[in-house]
């Protein structure tokens, strides 16, 4: 992945760390799964999960400590609470996809997704997350290289790159272009 690589031991420096010491253990991401399921009551999350009320009790705080969930009094009943995602636990979703996507492929004969997770739209199910490049193109590790941020843009050739358009919530990639341009 280049000539460079990460700093391993400076662990403020890389935002896997970071990410860890909120979510790096197994109750957080099944608080968070149970979130994206429409659960919001700590009782809810109780019998559902079958957690301790302790350990739940711990992790709510935390995630609520760490901006991903929020907590809100009930609309009809304000002396009960509820836990809602926030925009930055929403922002979690693609990467638990990408563990649970994860889990399906490697986690054995066992796992059988059903309900299956489907686009809203055509109600089919949604592919593989992906790495993309700024234009859109579908990266694989190979196609990953560590530069330092003063050398962003530089290829290898000399010549400098400039960013495309970003790519956005509901714009299409062209994945018979991606695979033409990669192959070309």
């Amino acid at each position: 992945m280049g000539d460079i690589r990460e700093p391993l031991r400076e662990l403020i420096e890389c935002g896997l760390p970071q990410a860890l010491e909120v979510m790096g253990e197994r109750w957080s991401f099944m608080i968070l799964r149970a979130s994206f399921n429409g659960l919001k009551h700590f009782e809810e999350f109780l019998s559902e999960l079958g957690i301790a009320r302790n350990i739940l009790s711990n992790r709510l705080a935390k995630l609520v400590e760490h901006g991903i969930l929020k907590r809100e009094p009930c609309a009809d009943d304000r002396r009960k609470i509820e836990y809602r995602l926030t925009e930055k636990g929403f922002d979690l979703l693609p990467a638990m996809i990408a563990l649970r996507q994860w889990g399906q492929k490697y986690g054995g004969e066992f796992v059988t997704e059903d309900p299956v997770l489907v686009d809203e739209r055509d109600r089919l199910p949604i592919g593989p997350v992906s790495i993309l490049a700024h234009d859109g193109r579908i990266l694989n590790h190979q196609d990953l290289w560590m530069v330092k941020r003063s050398d962003l843009g530089k290829r290898a050739d000399g010549s400098v790159a400039q960013a495309g358009d970003q790519i956005g919530q509901g714009d299409v990639v062209d994945l018979d272009a991606a695979k033409r341009a990669k192959a070309g």
